[in-house]
C-alpha cells in the first residue's frame, strides 16, 4: 500500500465530527494522548447530571497498532484527574463501551480507534454518559481545557478489567430474538458471509446467529472472513467500501455459482458502520440498506418514531418513510446530528450515507452488529435475498437510482476558499446538461435535478479536500454527474 509522506509537523488538537484522529507518532503521541485523556475525563466528570453518583470512566481500544498499550497509558490520565478507569479485557467495537457506559451507568468512554481511517492512524473517540458520541459544545470544551493548559500528572496503578463482549451481546439478544433469526436464515438457506475487515467487530455476528440454535454455525450458514488481528488491515483502510471487499464479493458470487445463495454484510475498523454485498455480488451501502430497515421497522415490526437522513442520503429513504406515513428530518452530514435527534426522542431509526444507523429502540449510537441482525431479520420476514429485496422495495418507491461519491483533493486551501465562495455567490444554474431546481444549502450545497437526482458539493472542515455525491436514475448519469463536477472544481 502506498502511503502519502508522512507531515513534519503535528496537526492542531481538534476534534472532528467524532472524536480527535491523526497519524500514530506525529499527531497522536503519547504525550499529547494523555493530556487529551485528561482533560475529556475532566470534562466527562464536569459534564455529568447532578443525580449520576459515579467516578467510573470506561475505556475501550480496537485492533489497531499500539491500540491496547495506549488505553492503559489513559488510563493512567484518567486516575491522574481523580476518577476511576475500567478497561475492556479485548478489543471490542466502539458501540460496546457505548453500551457498558449505560449497563455500569458511567460517566462515559475514552475509546482508542481511528474507526475507518488508513492503519497509521490512531485517536480519541468520547462517549457521554446517555451512550453516545458527545455534542460539539463538549468538544469545544474540551479543547478550552487544552489551550488553558492545566496539568494532570497521570497516575500508574492497575486498572481493573471487565468483560466488553458479554453485557453488550446479551443486550443485542434482548432486542432481536437471534435463535429464531438463525433458525429463519436456516429455513431460507441463505448463508451468511461476514467480513469485519480485521477490526474489532470479528467474532460479534457468528456468536450472536449461533447462541442458542446450534445448525447456522455446524451446517456452514455463517462464515466470517478477515477476522483475525492485522494492525495493516490487509493494506487498505477498514472502510466498507467496494474497492476494499473484492474478497468478500468473490466469496458472495462463488457461493452463488455453487447453488447457496448469499448475503455479505462487512464492518468497519471499529463496528459502528455497516454495508453489505448481495446475492449477485452487488455493493449496497447504507442509501440501500437504510430504505430496508426503514420498510422493516415501520411495517413489519411496527414500531413508532420519525426518520432523521442527512442530506447527503439517497431520495429512497424520504420516498419509503413517507409511503409509510412517517415523518423525515433531514440533518448536515455526522452522525452528532442524529444522535441529539435520538437523544430527544421519538426517533424510529437515523442513518447517514457513510454507513452509520442507529435506531430508537437502542443507543444514541451507530451500531454496525445491530443494524446488522435486523438487515437479516427483514430478509427473513420478507423471505427474500437482499438483492430481490431490495429490487422490490425500490420498484414500489418510484424504481431503481444509483448513488456514488468521490474525494477530490484540491490544489490549496486557496482555491478551496475560491470554489466555497463562487458556489455560495453564484451556483451553477446547470449541471451536466440538466437544469438546476433548487439549491439547498444544510450542509455545503446540493444542486437538485429532479427526483433522485442530483448532486451534492461538501468541503472538509480542515484541509483542501472536496466530497462529491450524486444520484441520479443510472449508473451512467451519476458518472456523467460526478466527471462534470470535478471538471468545475478544478477550473475553480
Amino acid at each position: 500500500m502506498a502511503s502519502a509522506p508522512l507531515p513534519l509537523e503535528p496537526s492542531p488538537i481538534r476534534f472532528g465530527t467524532d472524536g480527535w484522529r491523526g497519524i500514530l507518532g506525529v499527531d497522536v503521541t503519547l504525550e499529547r494522548l494523555l493530556v487529551v485523556a485528561a482533560a475529556a475525563a475532566r470534562e466527562l466528570e464536569r459534564a455529568a447530571p447532578a443525580q449520576l453518583n459515579s467516578r467510573e470512566v470506561v475505556i475501550g481500544y480496537d485492533r489497531r497498532f499500539l491500540a491496547p498499550e495506549l488505553a492503559e497509558a489513559i488510563a493512567s490520565a484518567v486516575r491522574g484527574a481523580d476518577l476511576e478507569p475500567v478497561l475492556t479485557e479485548s478489543a471490542v467495537p466502539t458501540p460496546a463501551c457505548s453500551w457498558a457506559v449505560v449497563e455500569r451507568s458511567a460517566l462515559g468512554a475514552l475509546v482508542i480507534t481511528a474507526s475507518h481511517n488508513p492503519p497509521e492512524w490512531i485517536g480519541l473517540k468520547i462517549k457521554g454518559h446517555f451512550g453516545g458520541s458527545v455534542e460539539k459544545a463538549f468538544t469545544a470544551a474540551v479543547e478550552r481545557r487544552l489551550e488553558a493548559g492545566g496539568i494532570t500528572v497521570p497516575i500508574p496503578g492497575d486498572t481493573p478489567r471487565f468483560d466488553g463482549w458479554g453485557g453488550y451481546l446479551d443486550g443485542l439478544r434482548q432486542l432481536v430474538d437471534t435463535s429464531a433469526l438463525s433458525r429463519g436464515l436456516e429455513a431460507m438457506g441463505l448463508r451468511v458471509i461476514v467480513d469485519p475487515m480485521h477490526g474489532s467487530a470479528a467474532g460479534g455476528l457468528p456468536a450472536l446467529l449461533a447462541a442458542g440454535s446450534g445448525p447456522s454455525a455446524r451446517d456452514g450458514c455463517i462464515e466470517e472472513i478477515r477476522s483475525w488481528r492485522d494492525p495493516l488491515f490487509g493494506g487498505h483502510p477498514p472502510e466498507p467500501l467496494a474497492p476494499y471487499l473484492q474478497e468478500l464479493i468473490a466469496a458472495v458470487r462463488a457461493s452463488g455459482e455453487a447453488g447457496r445463495p448469499a448475503v455479505g454484510i462487512v464492518f468497519d475498523g471499529d463496528g459502528d458502520r455497516i454495508a453489505a454485498i448481495d446475492e449477485r455480488g452487488r455493493y449496497c451501502s447504507t442509501q440501500l440498506l437504510m430504505p430496508l430497515l426503514i420498510d422493516h421497522l415501520a411495517r413489519a415490526r411496527a414500531l413508532p418514531g420519525a426518520v432523521i437522513k442527512t442530506v447527503s442520503g439517497s431520495d429512497l429513504m424520504q420516498l419509503v418513510a413517507e409511503g409509510l406515513g412517517r415523518s423525515v428530518i433531514e440533518k448536515p452530514v455526522g452522525f452528532k446530528y442524529i444522535a441529539s435527534e435520538m437523544i430527544a426522542g421519538g426517533v424510529l431509526v437515523g442513518g447517514e450515507e457513510s454507513g452509520g444507523v442507529g435506531f430508537g429502540l437502542h443507543l444514541p449510537e451507530r451500531d454496525a452488529l445491530f443494524a446488522a441482525l435486523l438487515v437479516l431479520e427483514a430478509l427473513v420476514e420478507g423471505g427474500l435475498p437482499l438483492g430481490e429485496r431490495l429490487d422490490r422495495l425500490q420498484a414500489a418507491h418510484g424504481g431503481a437510482s444509483a448513488y456514488d461519491r468521490l474525494d477530490l483533493r484540491l490544489k490549496d486551501m486557496a482555491s478551496r476558499e475560491r470554489l466555497e465562495h463562487q458556489l455560495a455567490q453564484d451556483p451553477p444554474g446547470s449541471v451536466a446538461g440538466w437544469p438546476v431546481q433548487e439549491v439547498v444549502s444544510t450542509d455545503g450545497v446540493k444542486l437538485r435535478l429532479g427526483a433522485s437526482h442530483w448532486l451534492m458539493l461538501r468541503f472538509s472542515g480542515t484541509e483542501p479536500l472536496l466530497r462529491l455525491y450524486s444520484e441520479a436514475p443510472s449508473r451512467e448519469r451519476v458518472s456523467e454527474i460526478l466527471a462534470w463536477a470535478r471538471q468545475f472544481a478544478e477550473a475553480a
